[in-house]
C-alpha cells in the first residue's frame, strides 16, 4: 500500500484562522470535484444559497 503524498503549506493549503483552506492547485492535483463549495474550486462548483436565510 502506498503512502499518500505530503501536503505542502502555501502550495496545497493555507490557514484562515482555525480553518485549513485548499488551494486551486491542490484541488486540480486531486483530480475531482467534491461538490462541497470549496473556496478555490477550479471546477466551477458553487453551493446553492440557503433559501431560508434572511438578509
Amino acid at each position: 500500500m502506498s503512502t499518500p503524498p505530503q501536503l505542502v503549506e502555501g502550495t496545497d493549503y493555507y490557514w484562515d484562522g482555525p480553518y485549513m483552506v485548499f488551494t486551486a492547485a491542490y484541488l486540480l492535483k486531486r483530480g475531482h470535484c467534491c461538490q462541497s463549495g470549496c473556496r478555490h474550486c477550479p471546477y466551477g462548483f458553487k453551493k446553492a444559497e440557503d433559501k431560508n436565510e434572511t438578509a
